[in-house]
């Protein structure tokens, strides 16, 4: 099945194509004509399963036959987690958007920054993607109109109300039209979501990616056994022998991701840390200068990597085991997308070799070790 089967526009197939989507993943192939025909969509489904493409291509699709927002009502709205999330959807908007005849005007709002540019920018926004906190912030100063909204998104929703934004989603429900098209996805099932599913959709088309435990074929992976002490070197080492340019590094912990970075500046590297605790501006810049290749290494955490979507990375780094099996596919499933193949590294200590066993267990795949202990690591 090609995207052009799915119903969309010529100007979107060639903005497809032009980013070299070859064709449609399992959830774009429901999803897209289930927004078209105006139905309620859950989608059940991990980051890279291409669900963002899934429900920003039927929205400018919709929306090419509207007139532009004005004032400060907006008609579409997509709730998210994290501040990363929200860019990246903007992102993904403006990518496929730039050759529409009609021009279609988002805005990304999160906290962390001045609400006062984002509150100029607001009037004439068809798509408002927002963090549920920002959003009220905005809401509570007059400078948007929810009474309007005809679709709701609300993504990774698991997530959001692991957070605690609960109480903030409730809110916003009630300051929304009762009549609406509905989507709502999610990684998990719990009964938060469940109950969610439940309150917000009326007969939707349901579509289910069940939890990766495989890695797609294009992954080649390997692992290094290495004793915690030489794991920095061991990293240097081959940052240089194998001539890496573009390498996501996961680490456990926010101290751990600054170490990291701190010392492979000290070397030469260019290198930059992704986590909560760095400031919004910081943490766009690192991730505009990752994506455009101007900077080697980008070293994040978990929760902050979640607005990292690049299409042909080809290097991922574990520095630090995750603590499930499905975080582990999560993390290397960053690289070998798009038909584009890429590399997979874990370093793995004395400590964690029966914890990545299990990983290997639940993959139902062997990943070759390679021996460290001989490995001349002085000077890295």
């Amino acid at each position: 099945m090609s995207f052009s089967d799915l119903g969309l526009s010529s100007p979107l197939i060639q903005a497809i194509e032009a980013h070299k989507y070859v064709q449609p993943s399992p959830i774009q192939q429901r999803a897209i004509p289930a927004v078209l025909a105006g139905k309620d969509v859950l989608g059940i489904a991990q980051t890279g399963s291409g669900k963002t493409a899934g429900f920003v291509l039927p929205i400018l699709q919709l929306l090419q036959s509207r007139k532009p927002a004005k004032g400060r009502s907006v008609k579409i709205l997509v709730l998210v987690p994290t501040r990363e999330l929200a860019i990246q959807i903007q992102d993904v908007i403006r990518a496929f958007g730039s050759r529409l005849p009609r021009q279609v005007r988002s805005l990304a709002v999160y906290g962390g920054v001045s609400i006062n540019p984002q509150m100029i920018k607001m009037n004439g926004t068809d798509v408002l993607v927002a963090t549920p906190g920002r959003l009220l912030d905005l809401v509570d100063n007059k400078a948007v109109q929810l009474s309007e909204v005809e679709m709701l998104v609300l993504d990774e929703a698991d997530k959001m109300l692991n957070l605690g934004f609960k109480q903030e989603v409730d809110r916003i429900f009630g300051l929304l039209p009762q009549k609406r098209q509905n989507l709502l996805f999610s990684a998990t099932v719990s009964g938060e979501v469940e109950a969610l599913v439940s309150r917000l959709l009326s007969d939707p088309v349901t579509m289910r990616q069940e939890e990766e435990t495989s890695v797609p074929d294009l992954i080649d992976q390997l692992a290094y056994a290495v004793e915690a002490a030489r794991k920095g070197p061991l990293l240097r080492y081959l940052l240089q022998h194998e001539d890496m340019q573009q390498v996501l590094v996961f680490a456990s912990s926010i101290r751990t991701a600054d170490n990291i970075a701190g010392k492979l500046l000290k070397h030469g590297v260019q290198a930059a840390a992704l986590h909560g605790d760095k400031s919004q501006g910081a943490r766009t810049d690192a991730l505009t200068k990752f994506k455009a290749g101007r900077l080697r290494v980008l070293v994040a955490t978990d929760l902050a990597s979640r607005g990292i979507d690049i299409q042909f990375l080809p290097h991922v780094i574990n520095y630090e085991l995750p603590r499930s099996p499905k975080d582990y596919v999560h993390r290397i499933g960053r690289t070998g997308r798009a038909a584009s193949p890429g590399k997979a590294i874990t370093f793995v200590t004395p400590e964690d070799a029966h914890h990545f066993k299990i990983i290997q267990k639940k993959m139902g795949k062997q990943v070759e070790m390679i021996q460290t202990d001989m490995l001349d690591l002085h000077g890295y």
